[in-house]
């Protein structure tokens, strides 16, 4: 458990770096730099990506992490009656 929280906790932390566009996404914006644009459009796009890549993950994570843990057997605290 503490090894996937890790592997979260560096994927989230190097999200940033990645540059994720799709096709159209990115020939729109390279249109746009040619034309004169300013550069921060395409930072921009870029996170707004990133941030609908993760968040669907991110909730399924967090369904599965609350189902393991309610899905365990409760152990008694050694009472025999």
């Amino acid at each position: 458990m503490k090894k996937l929280f890790l592997s979260i906790v560096f994927f989230l932390f190097f999200v940033g770096s990645t540059m994720a566009q799709c096709a159209m996404c990115r020939a729109t914006l390279e249109s746009n730099v040619s034309n004169g644009s300013e550069q921060t459009l395409s930072s921009n796009l870029n996170f707004g990506i990133l941030y609908l890549f993760v968040a669907p993950y991110l909730i399924i994570a967090i369904v599965a992490i609350f189902w393991y843990k309610n899905s365990k057997p409760k152990v008694d605290s050694g009472q025999i009656a």
